[in-house]
């Protein structure tokens, strides 16, 4: 049997937990439109308009642009609100080394161990990428897929965890590289190594892999 009292003790731990979801919800939104640029580098952005657009209180988006903060999205700007943190030249750098340590390490690992099912899901994900009718949309959350799958099958959880941060950052930079720059770099390289069984090679092709998406980017946001 349920008493009163009871009912009343668990409001508060009702309320929190209502909060928390909202605040959940709000932060996966925002953290969505700045992957998408929807939220583009530099705008400025107030509690009030977030709230409104999020379809909630400004409580909620307190919490999650403050979390933002933490994860490097946004800057806080002194009784105003927010920032989409700008995205420099020393910041797309040290980004794209420290891809290349988890990716790097990845493919190799996945060279030695992956079955012949796993190297065919590897495969099936870059259909797009040989489909001519694919729109870029489609070849975006390929590339994404296919990072995120390479890193899973390599078993470390550590690198996964890193990994999933990382690629959140290289995803906002793919579509703003995308929307002004032609030409997408492959994968047909690093997938062929993995086919092969050699180690060294894949390790080889997905430095060069990073390498070459590193300098489009510097390239891009260096003009």
């Amino acid at each position: 049997m349920i008493h009163i009292g009871d009912l009343r003790l668990t409001k508060p731990a009702r309320a929190k937990a209502n909060k928390l979801g909202e605040v959940e919800r709000v932060y996966r939104l925002l953290r969505d439109w700045l992957i998408t640029a929807k939220l583009p580098p530099g705008e400025f952005l107030s509690e009030a308009d977030l709230a409104e657009r999020c379809g909630t209180s400004r409580s909620p988006v307190r919490e999650a642009c403050t979390r933002l903060m933490q994860d490097h999205w946004l800057t806080r700007i002194r009784r105003k609100g927010f920032m989409v943190t700008p995205i420099s030249v020393r910041d797309i750098v040290d980004l794209y080394d420290y891809r290349k340590l988890l990716e790097c390490y990845a493919a190799e690992k996945v060279a030695q161990t992956a079955s012949h099912e796993q190297i065919r899901d590897l495969s099936a994900i870059l259909a797009p990428e040989k489909d001519p009718a694919a729109g870029l949309e489609q070849i975006l959350i390929a590339n994404q897929a296919f990072h995120q799958r390479l890193c899973e099958l390599a078993g470390n959880q550590r690198v996964l965890g890193q990994l999933n941060l990382t690629l959140g950052y290289v995803a906002r930079l793919d579509t703003l590289c995308t929307q002004t720059v032609p030409g997408w770099i492959g994968h047909a390289e690093i997938l062929r190594a993995i086919e092969r069984r050699e180690p060294a090679e894949a390790r080889h092709a997905m430095q060069m892999h990073v390498d070459t998406s590193r300098d489009k980017m510097v390239k891009l946001f260096s003009s």
